[in-house]
């Protein structure tokens, strides 16, 4: 189980519509597939999806950083010494993205060679989440039409609904929209993506008191310190920390400081192994915890599902896990099917990943 070469091949899919909030907008899913070879013939996958205006990381940059600093140091290792790969790739500041890539790569490679699912490796508590679906930017009627085809077609009922534009009324009315055409029948929390100042979110929440949110997310920066704990002070629902909660130490600060009272767990940013050890401290801590979704294709989906069926407190709430839905076209062989609202994950060894060397050839950047 010696890990004995690692890939990292650009490619880019299409989104059917740009998505669009506040911190920024994409539209092509311009990601990296991540590939770990061992001495037994095994392969290990998972993608990398940056995100310049989040955490500074770029494609080109995910492939470099990879093919030139974390590789030489993974590779002779075997897929057992899971935290020598960590404490090793930790010596590099930045790059979550392809340090959780590899990460997960490697769990799916030792999920693979011990013929169990990454899910059992984790914790195995279920087979499967609940979604939830995110909606982006647009005219109250035009994401009211969104989520009534998502319900409608894949039976999802819970909605994290992008705000953070400017005045807030232009999305405390979608809100109010949504709430108005489903009553009871969905749940709804919001996520301002650091767009608003603390006087701005005050206000909205205000505007908001009587929709029956589930969770407030990141609505005005960390960086306003002061702003923010006065904000979550005055907030009667969990006040999730997202991007402002990277590392375990950083939800340690956040929530002990009042910055935040909730957190979002991306496999995307901290792979499975950091994972593990945020779920083990906001589990310690009392938190609430939602699977967020770094605007994954399938394969990402996949690596959030397989770890948020692993616990029971990551499994409590949906997970965003519908974003793949917007994209074009994947590199799964066999797509990921959303049913009844629920997820679950793949069955066999690791992460149940099979790729269609078809659209690989077809997507990948680097030929």
């Amino acid at each position: 189980m010696k890990i004995t070469r690692v890939e990292a091949i650009p490619f880019a899919i299409p989104y059917r519509k740009p998505l669009r909030f506040a911190s920024g907008e994409v539209h092509t899913a311009e990601h990296v597939l991540v590939r770990v070879h061992t001495d037994d013939g095994v392969v290990g996958v998972a993608e990398a999806p940056p995100r310049p205006f989040t955490y500074g990381e770029t494609q080109a940059g995910i492939v470099a950083v990879l093919e030139t600093v974390f590789a030489p140091q993974v590779v002779g290792l075997s897929l057992l010494e899971r935290e020598t790969v960590h404490a090793r790739l930790s010596r590099t500041v930045g790059n979550p993205a392809a340090k959780s890539a590899l990460d997960m790569a490697i769990w799916d490679a030792l999920g693979q060679s011990l013929d169990v699912s990454v899910t059992e490796l984790l914790g195995g508590y279920t087979d499967r989440m609940k979604v939830s679906h995110m909606l982006g930017f647009d005219e109250p009627a035009a994401m009211v039409a969104e989520a009534e085809r998502i319900r409608d077609s894949y039976g999802i009922t819970t909605f994290k609904v992008k705000v953070g534009r400017r005045p807030v009324s232009l999305d405390t009315a979608v809100v109010r929209a949504l709430r108005e055409r489903f009553g009871t029948e969905v749940d709804l929390y919001v996520d301002g993506n650091r767009g608003w100042t603390a006087a701005e979110s005050a206000r909205a929440m205000r505007e908001m008191a009587d929709l029956d949110l589930l969770f407030a997310e990141e609505l005005c920066p960390a960086d306003d310190v002061l702003g923010r704990r006065w904000l979550v002070s005055r907030v009667d629902i969990p006040f999730i920390a997202d991007e402002s909660a990277v590392t375990p130490a950083d939800v340690t600060r956040e929530v002990l400081s009042g910055s935040a009272t909730a957190i979002s767990i991306k496999t995307a940013r901290t792979g499975f192994t950091r994972s593990q050890r945020t779920h083990h401290l906001a589990d310690g801590l009392g938190l609430e915890v939602v699977m967020g979704n770094q605007i994954d294709g399938q394969l990402g989906s996949l690596c959030t599902v397989a770890f948020g069926s692993a616990y029971e407190l990551t499994s409590r709430r949906p997970g965003e896990l519908s974003n793949f839905l917007d994209m074009t076209d994947d590199l799964l062989a066999e797509p990921l099917c959303i049913a009844d609202g629920e997820l679950v994950i793949r069955p066999g060894a690791g992460l149940g990943a099979a790729l269609d060397p078809g659209k690989l050839r077809h997507y990948r950047q680097d030929r």
